[in-house]
């Protein structure tokens, strides 16, 4: 069944998001990629990567790569969800935080006592901070603001719900000190924020993101900074945080002031049981058209090959990764 499902998937996908030709594969290999919310640059970059993978195949064109490779990259519950479902052989890729890669790797956090070694780095993408947003007229202007408020901290399995518990856990805050906790999809959770069904939301995504335009521009939200000593201890602590600026009327017009966050890198994973000649020509279609990845998100726009195989990567690389990158003697 599963693997029908992918073969499903990895068809729509070929006919309807690159409307490329329908040729017969004599051996094909069906990937499916773990990204996240439909709103969020995870599920752009999952299907840009397969947009990649596509435009380098040969089947029916004179030129091009026979790698047979069809692709495939459904949204799905984000981070710790698709490396968990690559450790189960559901997922061959996925997008994940570099802090959950991490994590996973070295089983630490959320991943203690379920140490995934298999886990392995492709490349990372673009950074992401997490932002937290707080809706018109709701007063809030720090973390301890958020008390007594109905705040969003994420769905179970997602990047950012990971990191709203990591921070309530170094601010010392439980549950019970927001009126509600709600699990809202990064996909909902601005609709809410809007509605005002909710005060706050935390989204760690890349900038710019059209959902926290919406937010920010469509109806009076507003950042909440996060540079008290926890975020500065957070940031000395762990290799994979970094400090991050928004500025201000850069990206979302209505924002007024710099807003000063910390956040993490987007990565491409996947597993060493994912056959070496598969990842090689997943990241040979993605770096040798790399121009035109990078003109499919504006988070993409400076995007540097040297860094991308470096970058926010804390598990192994990929052999078919390695393979590629000393081709081009990077390594």
């Amino acid at each position: 069944m599963k693997k029908i499902l992918v073969s499903i998937l990895a068809s729509i996908s070929v006919l309807f998001t690159f409307s490329l030709p329908t040729t017969t594969v004599i051996a094909a290999d069906f990937i499916s990629i773990g990204t996240g919310g439909p709103t969020g640059v995870y599920f752009v970059v999952g299907n840009s990567v397969c947009r990649m993978v596509h435009k380098e195949a040969a089947e029916g064109r004179k030129e091009g790569r026979k790698h047979g490779i069809r692709c495939a990259a459904p949204s799905t519950g984000g981070s710790n969800y698709n490396i968990g479902q690559i450790s189960e052989g559901e997922l061959q890729f996925g997008v994940a935080q570099s802090d959950w890669q991490y994590h996973a790797y070295n089983g630490s956090s959320k991943w203690e006592g379920k140490q995934y070694s298999n886990l392995r780095a492709v490349f990372s993408v673009h950074p992401e901070p997490f932002q937290l947003i707080a809706g018109k007229g709701t007063g809030i202007k720090s973390w301890g603001d958020l008390k007594g408020k109905v705040v969003n901290i994420g769905n179970p399995g997602s990047g950012q719900r990971g990191t709203m518990e990591v921070l309530m856990e170094k601010h010392g805050t439980s549950m019970s000190d927001f009126k509600q906790a709600t699990e809202l999809t990064s996909s909902e959770q601005v609709g809410a924020l809007c509605d005002g069904k909710v005060d706050a939301i935390g989204y760690t995504v890349g900038v710019p993101n059209g959902a926290i335009g919406q937010a920010i521009d469509g109806c009076g939200a507003h950042f909440v900074n996060l540079d008290s000593n926890i975020e500065k201890a957070l940031v000395n602590d762990n290799p994979f945080y970094a400090f991050a600026n928004i500025p201000a009327g850069v990206f979302y017009s209505a924002q007024k002031n710099d807003a000063v966050t910390f956040g993490v890198m987007a990565t491409f994973v996947s597993s060493a049981d994912v056959n070496n000649d598969v990842v090689y020509e997943v990241v040979r279609a993605v770096f040798e058209n790399l121009d035109d990845f990078k003109k499919l998100h504006p988070a993409f726009k400076n995007l540097d090959p040297k860094q991308m195989i470096s970058n926010g990567l804390s598990a192994p690389l990929h052999d078919g990764a390695v393979k590629y990158y000393k081709e081009q003697g990077w390594m």
